[in-house]
């Protein structure tokens, strides 16, 4: 789908819930899409792969792969550390695969300001109310309150952040949502979206 013969970056964010990990995986079942496999310091989840879903290390090891430069991003989320292997990604690109990132705005900002020779898009995921992201979460984190209340406590913050991305999607359906990023990833830059509506519509998360 990149017009060019080097593979292209493509970042999903969000807030905490809002469904960016999903959206990512289905995204990565197409043709010539990878996704890249974050290193992390928080303990994996039910179900959770270690390889596949992340690579699980210890802050030590963390640091360490920190002062060697050895990631592209990397960003301390809710305590835990998250980060992108340079070297897998860059062997990736030149091979002319497609890297899908499920990073935060910490990230997406060390990527963008490396002006890397890659070809570059950038998406904000918004969930459709802030009812329905606590729903998610509460059945995400299996009813681990405080858990969910810290995740929320970030949400503002998280929020505030849409700006700085290429496009807002709204992810009021699964599918729905998925075919809009699709649209927009075969664009290859031409479509415009409603600033003014999803202005409105963080607004109305906001409150």
């Amino acid at each position: 789908m990149s017009s060019f013969k080097k593979g292209g970056m493509f970042i999903l964010s969000s807030p905490s819930g809002a469904g960016k990990t999903t959206l990512v995986k289905k995204i990565s079942k197409n043709k010539n899409f990878l996704i890249s496999v974050s290193h992390t310091t928080r303990l994996p989840r039910p179900n959770e792969v270690n390889g596949k879903d992340y690579h699980f290390i210890t802050k030590n090891n963390f640091k360490k792969l920190i002062k060697k430069e050895k990631f592209l991003e990397h960003a301390k989320v809710f305590n835990n550390y998250y980060g992108s292997s340079k070297e897998i990604i860059i062997e990736k690109l030149e091979k002319g695969k497609n890297v899908i990132f499920d990073i935060d705005w910490q990230g997406t900002r060390q990527i963008k300001n490396k002006r890397l020779n890659y070809n570059l898009l950038t998406i904000f995921i918004l969930p459709p109310s802030k009812k329905e992201l606590l729903k998610r979460l509460i059945k995400r984190e299996k009813k681990n309150i405080k858990t969910v209340q810290k995740r929320m406590k970030y949400f503002k913050k998280d929020l505030l952040k849409w700006r700085e991305y290429d496009y807002v999607i709204i992810n009021d359906d699964l599918q729905r949502c998925y075919k809009k990023i699709m649209k927009v990833i075969k664009s290859k830059n031409n479509i415009i979206f409603d600033r003014s509506f999803i202005t409105k519509h963080v607004k109305k998360l906001l409150n």
